[in-house]
């Protein structure tokens, strides 16, 4: 339980402001279709962090124990200093209707907007960290969706509540502390 509750609040966390959010933003504005928006959200964040969660759980097999570690540490610390660049996307917004459906198309970007982002990275390192992954898999996805889906519903009121730069200090804070502990922590 420990893995899915950590990767739910690491990740809705880190999702503060991350561009696959200011793109949920972008599509509920451009398309106001709320519940295909959202489905294409979650189809797309479990193929994405199901295929992190099973390379963090490979990692693991093929590390040993004390340079998984110092990766594991290094990479929270890295994180850490990540959450505190904001993100940024552009508004392509070409006025034509969506080739592939509002579905289809929230999929399909969402899906390339998380490789490489921190959220599929931070599902790689948790996965490495802790097992079964699909405990992790489960959490970011649950991450991601209460970060995702009420700037769906809701849109520009979510972000005018919540300072994001107090969110991506906690966040980095809570990612130091990780990465101090898998360092720190006796062999």
């Amino acid at each position: 339980m420990e893995a899915f509750l950590i990767s739910t609040g690491l990740v809705a966390l880190a999702e503060m402001g991350d561009k696959t959010q200011l793109l949920a933003l972008i599509l509920a504005a451009r398309f106001r279709k709320p519940w295909p928006i959202v489905l294409g959200i979650l189809v797309a964040t479990l193929a994405n962090h199901g295929l992190a969660g099973a390379v963090g759980a490979w990692v693991t097999t093929q590390l040993g124990p004390q340079v998984l570690r110092w990766v594991l540490g290094a990479s929270f610390i890295a994180m850490a200093v990540w959450m505190l660049v904001p993100d940024k996307i552009d508004d392509e917004d070409t006025g034509q209707a969506p080739r592939f459906g509002v579905f289809g198309t929230t999929v399909i970007a969402f899906f390339l907007a998380e490789m490489g982002d921190k959220t599929q990275i931070a599902t790689v390192m948790l996965a490495a960290q802790y097992s079964p992954y699909i405990l992790v898999v489960a959490g970011t996805t649950l991450g991601m969706m209460l970060a995702n889906a009420p700037v769906v519903w809701l849109g520009e009121r979510m972000t005018r509540l919540v300072p994001l730069r107090i969110v991506h200090l906690v966040s980095a804070a809570i990612f130091m502390a990780l990465g101090l502990v898998a360092l720190l922590a006796p062999a």
